[in-house]
């Protein structure tokens, strides 16, 4: 006969589990697959990028700003961020202005929308940085 404690702990057990999942995937890591060319040669489309979504510091999900920051990008980090279209993008750090704003460029000019059509951006618009690709 089943343990009916043994079942409601194996229960809570893999809730808890998920939930722990589900928080180191919204603030800690992330795991991405890229779309389009504008960074080729570096990632082409179809790639596999993982996110570290706190090399800069800590943001709720729902957060516009940084709830604490400890880092800003560093020139020639490939960053994530929230472009000013609405979408996430995926480019490299080419220069800080005043530590607060970021220029981003594609690595392939010829088709990559980025700070040369929108300017720089906000660095509490970074998402993460890109520490690996498959």
């Amino acid at each position: 006969m089943k343990d009916p404690k043994r079942d409601i702990s194996l229960g809570f057990t893999i809730i808890g589990a998920l939930f722990v999942a589900l928080l180191i995937k919204l603030c800690c890591f992330d795991i991405m697959i890229a779309e389009g060319e504008s960074m080729r040669p570096t990632i082409s489309s179809g790639r596999i990028l993982f996110i570290n979504k706190l090399a800069y510091g800590f943001r709720f999900p729902w957060s516009t700003a940084y709830t604490l920051r400890w880092a800003y990008p560093r020139i020639g980090d490939i960053i994530v961020f929230s472009s000013p279209q609405g979408t996430i993008a995926v480019k490299r750090c080419v220069q800080i202005e005043d530590g607060k704003y970021i220029i981003v460029l594609g690595e392939n000019s010829e088709v990559s929308y980025d700070s040369r059509n929108y300017g720089p951006i906000s660095a509490d618009f970074v998402l993460g940085r890109v520490e690996g690709i498959r």
